[in-house]
């Protein structure tokens, strides 16, 4: 199975986090996409530590960066299928870093953004001990129609979505808000006045409040 490494930013004591955020980058990028976010949290949270794996796979997009997933074609049956084998990566990975650290999911946040904010979700809501909380920028839920089959824990979950993302579309949003909150899991959600397939400054203000908020201090 494949392994996953990539940049990450400390907590202040570094022998002892109370807390690991993992942050996942979207299609086409690679971990250092979004460390910069950690370097603006983590003067909040000096006993967080940060890490940003590159995701497992080359893009089959642009032939550079990588990708969680094939999105090309957006065929729903190759998708869930590819996710699922992510999803084993990446859970993997969790567990053996937070093993690493003695900590467990109450000590956990899942970052992402586009496809790294559909795995996060989609990953987060099916982990048997529920995290703390999950953080999704510009992303949507993945195969919705069984997520009520699936969902094994609800965390908090915070989703921010630019109104003019030409990308994944702004409908995402209010679409996984209803959802969610059908199967009674607590979500708060962020249109962005103006902003594309990305993240502003207000977004980043949004990220830090929800994951201080829910993570020890």
């Amino acid at each position: 199975m494949k392994t996953l490494s990539g940049p990450s930013i400390k907590a202040k004591n570094q022998d002892n986090p109370k807390n690991l955020v993992i942050l996942m980058h979207g299609i086409g990028a690679d971990g250092n996409d979004l460390i910069g976010l950690a370097s603006n949290w983590s003067h909040n949270m000096p006993d967080t530590e940060f890490l940003s794996p590159n995701a497992p796979f080359t893009c089959n997009m642009s032939g550079t960066g990588y990708q969680w997933f094939g999105f090309v074609d957006k065929d729903l049956v190759r998708i869930r299928a590819e996710v699922s084998q992510v999803a084993l990566i990446l859970n993997n990975f969790i567990d053996d870093q937070l093993k690493i650290r003695n900590l467990n999911d109450t000590n956990l946040a899942l970052v992402g953004f586009s496809q790294g904010a559909m795995l996060a979700l989609h990953v987060g809501l099916r982990r048997k001990k529920k995290c703390a909380g999950i953080v999704g920028y510009s992303g949507m839920l993945l195969d919705p129609d069984n997520l009520q089959n699936e969902v094994e824990s609800k965390p908090p979950i915070v989703l921010v979505h630019g109104d003019i993302d030409p990308v994944i579309t702004p409908l995402s949003l209010p679409k996984a808000e209803t959802k969610l909150k059908n199967l009674e899991i607590p979500v708060e959600t962020h249109i962005r006045e103006g902003l594309g397939h990305g993240i502003d400054a207000e977004g980043v203000e949004i990220g830090k409040t929800f994951l201080h908020k829910n993570l020890q201090s």
